[in-house]
């Protein structure tokens, strides 16, 4: 039976990102977007490679996001979506309080406890057998044992553990949950079967059983549970209000950008460049180059993420002062494969391939390209070679596809759209809706919704229903230049070789 909402009800997505949150309030009635606010805030730097953040951080932005949309608006939601970064490792005592600065996804301090905890395992090998995955720079596995390590006191006090999306809904609904998305990328997820494994749990931690810090594991479709009254109070919700499954940011935004049926490819270009295709099936990459996902959605998310992606142009800019709303224009006047400027964009090190260690490095300058434009066009061209790698891992899997769907901040330049579609050689398409991960929140909040008022809606019809392509920005390869990538290609290729036996 499929429930039509009121014309007066609408839904919320939130996407608790890097760098800021975000809110918008979807009406499914009209398809439009009735409201939208945002918020940023800082990231804790460290030389040893530490990223970090405060839970609280996120409490207050939203809190600044709420004050920003109308009252009235805020009484005709019904259902809530979270998305958040993932990786993220926020531990909890008894009492529901934060108990250390949040290690985040791009932190790469923990790399010693990522090999403690395949070598436990047998290596990583094993690690794939065991739970479809190796433990990568950055997953919330390693952070857990470093807490160990580093700060015993609060490690000792720790009942839960969550991830930042997690955290969210703990504040929105008091439950401690968490769903099969996002624990994916803890590292310590039985993929295939959908249930913490408890040899690498054992391996994080061989003297505390940390099976009672892990919460309790959802469907996709299930909700968290419904709005706290206080919080509905303080903001001025209806009563009721539920508060779906969410997920990690790369698995909303695959449901944002309708990447819920097999033979679709999305690539995120945000902060990490990230590429990811739903499957029907686990798809266990043996190299442990693809991160072997669940989706938000009941099956599973192949993912390729790098820890370097619009942060190389970012780097670029803010060096030599160049505008963003200039970037592309002086970057335009170059040509293909920016007259020998090779970029290596390893700014954060870098996850895959798997050199935590690693700087960036340019290659290729003369007294004839080193200008400017140059350098911004290599870094531009960067984040997608680094990218283009990750296609070979899908094809190890078996899976091929057609097109791809662009999201995040780098899909907004008509260039890097263009280098995009001729170096990965797939035709381009971006959605109108271009909060991709807030989006893909509010339509699971609208998914559960219906689940939870007795509809039975696919996630595939409703994706369908409120998706819209921009034709204005789609994109086809060019042929020539398809060609004058993959020579480029060849010699980053090379680069990368050589700064991966620089920084063992």
């Amino acid at each position: 039976m499929e429930i039509t909402l009121e014309a007066s009800n609408t839904v919320m997505g939130i996407d608790l990102g890097t760098q800021s949150i975000k809110v918008i309030v979807y009406d499914p009635g009209s398809r439009e977007t009735v409201a939208s606010s945002s918020h940023s805030f800082d990231l804790i730097s460290k030389d040893d490679g530490s990223r970090e953040q405060m839970a609280s951080w996120w409490i207050d932005s939203f809190k600044n996001c709420m004050a920003g949309i109308d009252a009235a608006i805020i009484k005709s939601v019904v259902a809530i979506g979270v998305s958040g970064q993932q990786h993220g490792f926020v531990p909890l005592d008894k009492n529901g309080d934060v108990l250390a600065p949040v290690k985040l996804w791009c932190d790469t301090v923990t790399e010693a406890e990522c090999g403690e905890i395949m070598d436990a395992v047998g290596g990583a090998g094993n690690c794939v057998k065991l739970a479809g995955n190796p433990i990568a720079v950055g997953y919330t596995a390693s952070k857990i044992r470093w807490l160990k390590k580093n700060n015993h006191d609060a490690y000792k006090q720790m009942a839960t553990i969550l991830l930042p999306h997690d955290y969210m809904n703990f504040y929105l609904t008091g439950n401690r949950v968490m769903e099969c998305g996002d624990a994916s990328g803890t590292g310590l997820l039985d993929v295939r079967n959908r249930c913490w494994s408890k040899e690498l749990i054992a391996a994080v931690d061989g003297e505390r059983d940390l099976s009672p810090c892990l919460p309790a594991l959802i469907d996709a479709d299930d909700i968290a549970g419904t709005l706290k009254a206080d919080v509905a109070n303080e903001f001025g919700f209806s009563d009721g209000v539920i508060i779906s499954a969410g997920g990690g940011d790369n698995m909303m935004a695959a449901i944002g950008t309708g990447n819920v049926e097999a033979g679709k490819l999305t690539a995120s270009l945000g902060t990490s460049g990230t590429l990811f295709a739903y499957s029907d099936e686990p798809a266990i990459d043996k190299q442990g180059d693809l991160a072997a996902f669940c989706s938000s959605t009941g099956g599973w998310l192949p993912l390729l993420c790098t820890m370097n992606c619009t942060v190389a142009t970012e780097q670029m800019r803010d060096l030599l002062e160049v505008e963003i709303d200039k970037m592309e224009k002086l970057a335009s006047f170059i040509p293909h494969g920016a007259d020998g400027v090779i970029t290596v964009p390893f700014y954060n090190g870098e996850r895959t391939p798997a050199l935590p260690k690693a700087k960036a490095s340019i290659f290729g300058l003369d007294n004839q390209n080193t200008t400017n434009a140059h350098l911004i066009r290599s870094a531009m061209e960067a984040a997608i070679f680094n990218l283009k790698a990750g296609i070979d891992a899908f094809k190890r899997t078996g899976m091929s596809f057609n097109e791809v769907t662009l999201t995040g901040g780098g899909s907004n330049s008509a260039l890097w759209r263009q280098i995009c579609a001729d170096i990965l050689n797939l035709p381009v398409r971006v959605l109108k809706e271009q909060e991709n991960a807030a989006f893909g929140a509010a339509l699971q909040a609208l998914w559960a919704y219906k689940k939870y008022n007795n509809g039975s809606e696919s996630i595939s019809i409703i994706t369908s229903t409120h998706l819209e392509i921009d034709q204005d920005k789609s994109h086809a390869p060019d042929k020539n230049s398809v060609a004058l990538y993959e020579k480029t290609y060849q010699n980053y290729k090379t680069f990368v070789s050589l700064i991966a036996s620089h920084y063992k």
